[in-house]
């Protein structure tokens, strides 16, 4: 009995001294960020921007594809202002190529706030779908 005494004496300040005093604190909480990755330990930094992104992309070549596979099952092929024969895919890929080539250049040659080029991105793939 003697022998437990002595360590029960000093745990409670070796407890504390690791941080044990901590336990019953809450968690600092640390509010919404669109940079820090939503899965910390997966491969790729997935963002909740690039999710979005992702999601978009996919989701549009879903929604072509029951187009193509419902609707128009010919495909819609047409020759437009550049002179290409394109259907509905080709013209999502245009879109999206354009796109990003628009991000970049504004991004090298203007810098941030990036609201324009969401605009002129917009208006691209209108123009894409519409005369290309």
């Amino acid at each position: 009995m003697k022998r437990l005494l002595l360590p029960a004496l000093l745990m409670p300040g070796h407890a504390w001294a690791q941080g044990w005093g901590n336990v019953a604190k809450e968690a600092e909480e640390k509010g919404f960020s669109w940079t820090d990755p939503l899965w910390p330990s997966f491969w790729m930094a997935w963002t909740p921007v690039t999710f979005v992104l992702f999601c978009g992309i996919f989701g549009a070549i879903a929604i072509i594809a029951v187009l193509e596979i419902t609707k128009y099952r010919d495909g819609i092929e047409r020759v437009g202002v550049l002179g290409l024969t394109t259907t509905l895919g080709d013209r999502l890929f245009i879109t999206l190529l354009g796109t990003a080539y628009i991000f970049l250049a504004w991004l090298g040659l203007m810098g941030q706030p990036l609201w324009a080029p969401l605009g002129l991105s917009m208006a691209w793939g209108v123009f894409c779908f519409w005369k290309v």
